[in-house]
């Protein structure tokens, strides 16, 4: 009988052959597999990083499915449209022709000068006041290439087709402020004389002391120090920074209370009106309205007007630069440093005012006086 052969495996083979087992039977990815899944991955995030800095499309005035077309507008000779706004006396009986633009985020209605000056003013003068939605902003068309010097170019032409004649005044407030400097530098022969109100200052314009704007600009809300950082150095991620959820965006365009002194909060309920205005403020899309202002305002400039001569060497005009010491959005400490550069601005610091101070009682007379018959 034959017998079997009995064989004794060691627990250190048992072991092994286990691990052995185990190794042939793990999951490996075909060659190069790992490889194109990377390469995948990295492709399918900037395809989502591309699409959430891509602004929308801006809803046109009168186009198929943008907002309809309310007030008069004229067409510029690129083919754009600007909606505008009269005030005061019949401009063909008019003394005084002023051209008023407005801030940011805001459009044609909210011109404080024509508003807020007294009818007698108006009639005693001569005043006519034109006042227009600046590229993007209400009913006028967006200016997809819109420049520094476009806007006054845009002026001027306003100007010429409303019949203004060869010289007329220009008056803005805050971000409109900031273009009236354009215009001192690209339309000087066309002005008969100009106003800055609380002009926003763009504290990489050159000719500033680094220690004087670096003071100047981490004095704003940390919010707005990022905001108007990507505004200069990406202005391509202005969209995505203005409409991402993980950080604070600009104060300004998220109507902060934060940022408004003791007096503009008094202010603010003379402009309780403005919140039903909002929606036709920006209805063309934010884009080519605050943010396109924010790219502009803060970008490289051509120019810097601490460089500007004096447009009015006979005083045959003056320039006009009023400012609040209590300003919480554009330091006062650099509306100083210009008008220590350009001893030519008649400079008017208003004290404990903030920056709506054109809204407070009798102010605009003031203004509008000083600017048209040199009342002090």
């Amino acid at each position: 009988m034959a017998g079997g052969v009995s064989r004794k495996i060691s627990a250190a083979s048992a072991r092994a052959h286990t691990r052995k087992a185990k190794q042939n039977t793990s999951f490996k990815l075909p060659s190069g597999m790992l490889k194109k899944i990377v390469v995948l991955f990295f492709v399918g995030f900037l395809a989502w990083a591309y699409k959430a800095i891509q602004p929308p499309l801006p809803k046109i005035c009168g186009s198929p499915n943008g907002p309809p077309v309310t007030a008069p507008r004229i067409k510029l000779s690129d083919g754009r449209h600007l909606a505008y706004i009269e005030h005061g006396v019949p401009k063909e009986m008019a003394k005084y022709k002023i051209v008023f633009v407005h801030g940011f985020d805001s459009f044609r209605h909210d011109a404080v000068v024509p508003k807020a000056l007294s009818p007698e003013i108006v009639e005693e003068l001569g005043i006519y006041v034109v006042s227009f939605d600046r590229p993007g902003y209400g009913e006028s068309d967006p200016n997809p290439k819109r420049t520094v010097k476009s806007m006054a170019l845009d002026i001027e032409e306003l100007a010429d087709q409303l019949g203004l004649g060869s010289k007329f005044y220009v008056i803005g407030f805050s971000m409109g402020g900031q273009v009236i400097w354009s215009c001192l530098k690209y339309i000087p022969h066309r002005l008969a004389g100009a106003g800055l109100l609380a002009p926003v200052v763009n504290y990489w314009w050159p000719g500033f002391p680094a220690n004087l704007s670096g003071e100047a600009y981490y004095q704003q809300l940390r919010q707005d120090q990022w905001a108007l950082r990507v505004a200069h150095y990406t202005p391509w991620l202005t969209y995505w920074w203005s409409t991402q959820k993980w950080f604070p965006a600009c104060s300004v365009a998220a109507l902060s209370m934060d940022i408004l002194s003791p007096q503009d909060k008094e202010l603010m309920a003379k402009l309780s009106e403005r919140k039903n205005d909002m929606a036709q403020i920006r209805q063309q899309g934010e884009f080519e309205s605050l943010h396109r202002d924010l790219n502009v305002g803060f970008g490289a400039w051509e120019f810097s007007p601490m460089d500007l001569e004096n447009p009015f060497p006979n005083n045959e005009g003056s320039v006009h630069l009023w400012h609040g010491d209590d300003d919480w959005i554009v330091p006062v400490m650099l509306q100083r440093y210009i008008a220590q550069q350009l001893p030519w601005i008649h400079y008017h610091e208003v004290p404990g005012a903030g920056h709506w101070f054109p809204h407070a009682d009798g102010m605009c007379d003031t203004i509008v006086k000083a600017i048209l018959i040199g009342e002090k």
